[in-house]
C-alpha cells in the first residue's frame, strides 16, 4: 500500500485526506494540533496522525523517508525546506502553492533524484492553469493566436451569505486574504504594460456580470505578465489575471489602505482604543468624531460605504484594543477574522472565468469564455477546500499509480497533466463550462 504524508491540517485539507483514504492509500497527517488531523481521519484504519511542528526538521526527514510522497499544505515559506527533504530522500512532492524562483532552481536536482515536485495544483493556482491551457492548446492546434486573455477567480461567500458591508467571509487563510491587499500588480493590456503600485491596487476595478451571482468587481492579481511565458502565448497583446469581489470590497480596502490600516509597520499601541488607533494612523491628536475626521482625511462623503464598513468592523469604537507593540495589519485582520468568518451553516462559492480573444489564419476571430461556479456544502466541505484539495489529491494518485512519469519541478500546464486531472474533477462536479464562437462584443471591455 502506497503511503502519503500530508503536512498541515488547515481549512482546505479535509477533502484530500478523505479522497486518498477512499482510494486505498495509507495517509499520515502531520500537524501542530493533532486533534484536527484525527477529526479529518475520522477513525479510518489507513489513517494516522502525528503531532509535529515545522521546527522539527529531523522529524520531517524521518517522516518523508517513511512515505512514498509528501503533500505540503503548510504556508508557502516552508515548502523549500520540505522539498529539500524530499530531494534527499528521493520522494515525490506536491503543493498547491506558486512556484517561487528558489523552488524552480531545484529542477535539475529533482531530475537527478528521479522525483517530481508538482506545484500549483490547487484552485488558483491550479484549476485556472489547467482549464486555460486546455483552451490555449485548442486555439494553437487550429493554427490560431491568443490575442487577449483575462483569467479571473474569487473565493467568496454565496450570495445569501454575503450579508455584511464587506460582502466577504473567510473560507481560507484569513491572514492571506488581507495580506493580498498589500500586493503590487502588473499586467499587459492592449500591448501596454501596466504597473500598479500597492496603493492603487483597488482604485479602478472593472465589472463582470456573472450568471447566478450578479455584478462582481475585478482587481488585478499580482504579476500577470510572467504568464505569457508560462502559458506559451508570446503573441498575446493582453494578459491579465484578476480577483473577483462583490461591489464594496475594493472601495473599502482602498480606504483602509489609504489610512495605513493594513500596514506591516510596527507601532506602540499601549492603552489605545480602536478609534485612537485610527486617529493615530492619520496623525490626529484625538479620536472625537473619528468618522468625520476619517471622511475629511480621505476627502470622501461622510456617508460613504467604506466608512459604513469600517464602522461595522469596530474601527471607530471607543473600546480598548489591549495591544502593545504591533502592526496595523495584525490589528485590522484580527478584527476582520473575528467578525467575518463563514458560518457553520453558510455556503461559500468559487467563481472563475477565462475570456479569450482568438484569431485564426483565415482572418476569423472569436471570443471563447470558460466559467466555473461551485458552491460549498454547509457543515461539511467548503467550495474552496474542495477546489484546492481535490486537484492535488488527483495528482497524488496519478503519480503513485505511475500515470505521471515526469521528473523535475512542474506546474500542471502540460496536456498529460491537465487533461486527466480536469476529467477526474468533472466526475466530482467541479467543471468549467466552455463557450466557443462568441461575438467580439462578449470580450471584457
Amino acid at each position: 500500500m502506497k503511503k502519503v504524508l500530508i503536512l498541515g491540517a488547515g481549512l482546505v485539507v479535509r477533502p484530500i485526506v478523505k479522497y486518498l483514504l477512499d482510494k486505498g492509500f495509507e495517509v499520515t497527517v502531520a500537524t501542530r494540533t493533532r486533534a484536527k488531523a484525527d477529526e479529518m481521519i475520522a477513525g479510518h484504519p489507513n489513517g494516522r496522525s502525528i503531532a509535529w511542528t515545522v521546527e522539527d526538521e529531523s522529524g520531517l526527514e524521518s517522516m518523508v523517508s517513511a512515505h512514498d510522497l509528501t503533500v505540503s499544505l503548510l504556508p508557502w515559506i516552508h515548502h523549500l525546506t520540505v522539498a529539500k527533504a524530499c530531494l534527499r530522500q528521493k520522494k515525490h512532492m506536491v503543493t498547491t502553492s506558486y512556484v517561487k524562483p528558489e523552488m524552480q532552481a531545484l529542477d535539475a536536482q529533482a531530475k537527478e533524484a528521479g522525483i517530481i515536485i508538482l506545484n500549483e495544483l490547487g484552485l488558483d493556482p491550479g484549476i485556472d492553469h489547467m482549464s486555460a491551457m486546455r483552451i490555449i492548446d485548442h486555439i494553437h492546434g487550429k493554427g490560431g493566436k491568443v490575442e487577449e486573455f483575462y483569467s479571473i477567480c474569487g473565493a467568496l461567500p454565496a450570495p445569501e451569505a454575503a450579508n455584511n458591508p464587506f460582502k466577504y467571509k473567510f473560507s481560507w487563510s484569513p491572514k492571506g486574504v488581507v495580506m493580498a491587499g498589500n500586493n503590487d500588480a502588473r499586467y499587459l493590456r492592449h500591448g501596454k504594460i501596466h504597473q500598479i503600485p500597492t496603493e492603487d491596487l483597488f482604485k479602478n476595478p472593472f465589472k463582470v456580470d456573472f450568471p447566478e451571482v450578479g455584478m462582481l468587481e475585478v482587481y488585478p492579481n499580482r504579476d500577470s505578465v510572467s504568464y505569457i511565458d508560462i502559458y506559451g502565448i508570446p503573441e498575446a497583446q493582453t494578459m491579465m489575471r484578476g480577483t473577483f469581489r462583490y461591489p464594496g470590497w475594493c472601495e473599502t480596502l482602498d480606504a483602509m489602505k489609504a489610512l495605513k490600516l493594513i500596514s506591516y509597520d510596527k507601532y506602540d499601541f499601549t492603552g489605545k482604543t480602536y478609534a485612537e488607533f485610527v486617529a493615530m494612523m492619520i496623525g490626529a491628536t484625538d479620536a472625537k468624531d473619528i468618522r468625520r475626521m476619517v471622511a475629511d482625511y480621505l476627502h470622501i462623503d461622510y456617508h460613504a460605504h467604506a466608512l459604513d464598513a469600517m464602522e461595522w468592523l469596530g474601527l471607530f469604537e471607543d473600546k480598548p484594543m489591549n495591544r502593545g507593540e504591533d502592526s496595523p495589519f495584525e490589528i485590522t485582520s484580527d478584527l476582520m477574522i473575528a467578525k467575518m468568518e463563514l458560518g457553520y451553516n453558510e455556503r461559500d462559492m468559487v467563481v472563475m472565468q477565462h475570456t479569450f480573444l482568438a484569431s485564426y489564419p483565415d482572418g476569423k476571430q472569436e471570443v471563447i469564455r470558460s466559467r466555473m461556479l461551485d458552491f460549498g456544502t454547509p457543515a461539511t466541505d467548503t467550495s474552496v477546500a474542495r477546489t484546492v484539495a481535490l486537484p492535488a489529491a488527483i495528482g497524488v494518485q496519478m503519480i503513485l499509480e505511475g500515470q505521471i512519469n515526469l521528473t523535475g519541478v512542474y506546474r500542471p500546464v502540460l496536456p498529460e497533466l491537465y487533461n486527466p486531472i480536469l476529467d477526474e474533477l468533472e466526475k466530482m462536479n467541479i467543471r468549467m463550462v466552455e463557450e466557443y464562437g462568441l461575438p467580439l462584443s462578449e470580450n471584457i471591455k
